[in-house]
């Protein structure tokens, strides 16, 4: 099992991450990890023009070498890029030197200032030496858009009984969360219009 909301008292004894950015307005973040593919990124791209909204893709390298064209619509789209290591590797279970090295070569393609650890599993001596050159998010809300154990009911659940102004929410724009993010997504931001919330990217 996995946490759907991260308590708040865990963000504050990690506060070097970043999980959630409050505002005085009614604010929303939207961010996409793992792309992109041309099969799922242009069509989030398109539900995410439909309410003029803004997100963060947190990118692997390796899908930024195979598409690059899906990965200018990202940016021309005005949305915000984030560095998710070139071939989404585990932290705890890689070396520092391996590690480095691959969020580097993502580097290189990717020109960025935030970094989100895969599976958002970072040994400390990672995330310190990481922090030098990035803007650690990770979120506060995870949609389990990625879990086949859940209904896509309960995925969009997850978001809307758990979100809150400021929250960073985690999607996928992943084969494996196709499904669940084809139902979810369009009804989370019809609801956080609704609502009045801005849906907007993350600044570094």
């Amino acid at each position: 099992m996995y946490p759907i909301k991260i308590p708040k008292f865990i963000q504050r004894f990690f506060s070097n991450y970043f999980f959630s950015l409050p505002k005085p307005e009614k604010i929303i973040y939207l961010t996409f990890d793992d792309g992109p593919i041309p099969e799922v990124t242009p069509w989030v791209l398109e539900q995410l023009a439909a309410y003029n909204a803004k997100a963060t893709f947190f990118m692997i390298g390796d899908n930024v070498q195979k598409y690059p064209a899906i990965y200018h619509q990202v940016i021309d789209g005005n949305h915000t890029i984030g560095n998710h290591t070139f071939n989404h590797l585990n932290g705890w279970q890689t070396d520092n030197k391996m590690y480095f090295e691959n969020v580097q070569k993502c580097a290189k393609m990717i020109d960025t200032k935030l970094f989100r650890p895969p599976y958002g599993k970072l040994k400390p001596s990672q995330a310190k030496y990481l922090r030098k050159q990035y803007k650690i998010v990770l979120w506060e809300i995870l949609s389990g858009d990625f879990d086949k154990d859940i209904s896509s009911e309960r995925c969009l659940e997850n978001v809307l009984n758990h979100a809150e102004n400021g929250s960073i929410i985690v999607f996928h724009d992943s084969l494996k969360a196709e499904k669940h993010l084809r139902f979810v997504l369009p009804k989370v931001l019809e609801y956080f219009d609704n609502q009045g919330f801005k849906i907007t990217n993350i600044e570094y």
